[in-house]
């Protein structure tokens, strides 16, 4: 009798293990001001983010400067251990387009940037991505997507085998109740490189998506900042000057009480995807030159009767999030 229960202690304590393991990650980024506050609650977070690396994409701002960010990010967090790689300087197709009128001309607002100390990790991060998914298992990494999507689409037409070894991308990205947030139809992500969008949802990777529909719920309030500053370190005092002047863009745009950290809400999904809610449905990407470029059509009520091929989020507990976020900065220096 002792035998067998035993082995089924060993068992209940190896599945417990599993569960336990860490997410093996990557992070594709364009800091971006709320792309900085992602990469902090990612960093903090060791025991259920194995961060791979960081690879940076033009999109907020101009590659030299988002791969930069990403840099600062890392010191700041004091994670040097983690490599960052610098990817594609335009979109696939599209003349490119940034967004300084929210982000700065430095992509960070609110405070001082300077030359990071570490440097940048030797090669594009184009072919980090062929080679780290090319050698994967199969379906064990997972892809924290925080701009445009043109990296990723770059390494699948390369080697499009390499998506069997991707376990899902989450997205932030798309709008569908909401509307856009660079035009009236399209959210900047995807207006930035819809066709890369396109690659990346053709190759049937599994996606998750965390579009505004979602974001533009889980706001600040002054009871949220004053949160996260009685934290009272570098990284919480950096976060709070940062959102001080990143939110106005929004709120006076939207009339919003609050502004939104659209690129937390991923991080935040994958440490505690009980705060959020969606469904599995169909959606495509509108590339055609005209007012629907960049829009990402989510058929939510399933009219079209097309097979489902992405998760679309569209709720969230947005104090949940501020919870988090506030409890994983105080891990910061």
């Amino acid at each position: 009798m002792l035998k067998p229960l035993l082995q089924g202690i060993a068992l209940m304590a190896a599945a417990t293990t599993l569960q336990a393991a860490p997410i093996d990650l990557i992070i594709d980024t364009d800091p971006g001001a709320d792309d900085v506050v992602a990469l902090f609650l990612a960093m903090a977070s060791p025991d259920e983010l194995n961060i791979r690396a960081i690879t940076t994409v033009a999109g907020n701002v101009r590659l030299e400067k988002t791969s930069r960010n990403a840099r600062l990010a890392r010191e700041w967090a004091g994670r040097e251990d983690i490599p960052v790689y610098a990817g594609a300087a335009r979109p696939l197709v599209r003349k490119p387009i940034y967004a300084a009128d929210v982000h700065g001309e430095e992509g960070l607002t609110g405070i001082q940037v300077h030359e990071p100390k570490a440097p940048l990790a030797q090669g594009n991060a184009v072919q980090y991505l062929v080679d780290t998914l090319g050698a994967a298992k199969p379906h064990s990494i997972t892809i924290a997507m925080l701009g445009p999507q043109t990296n990723l689409a770059l390494a699948l037409i390369q080697r499009p085998d390499i998506a069997k070894g991707i376990k899902q991308v989450v997205v932030m990205g798309g709008a569908h109740f909401n509307g856009g947030n660079i035009t009236p139809a399209a959210e900047f992500n995807l207006y930035a490189d819809p066709h890369a969008a396109e690659v990346v949802l053709a190759s049937g990777v599994q996606l998750t998506y965390l579009p505004l529909d979602v974001t533009h719920k889980m706001l600040t309030s002054d009871a949220r900042l004053k949160q996260l500053a009685a934290v009272n370190n570098q990284a919480s005092k950096l976060v709070v000057d940062i959102l001080n002047v990143y939110i106005t863009h929004d709120m006076d745009l939207y009339g919003m009480p609050g502004g939104p950290v659209h690129d937390a809400s991923v991080i935040a999904y994958l440490l505690k995807p009980e705060l959020f809610s969606g469904r599995r449905i169909h959606m495509s990407i509108d590339s055609r030159e005209g007012p629907g470029f960049g829009q990402t059509i989510a058929d939510w009520y399933g009219v079209l009767k097309q097979p489902a091929n992405v998760m679309w989020v569209e709720e969230g507990d947005a104090q949940g999030l501020f919870d988090l976020l506030s409890a994983r900065l105080a891990r910061l220096e």
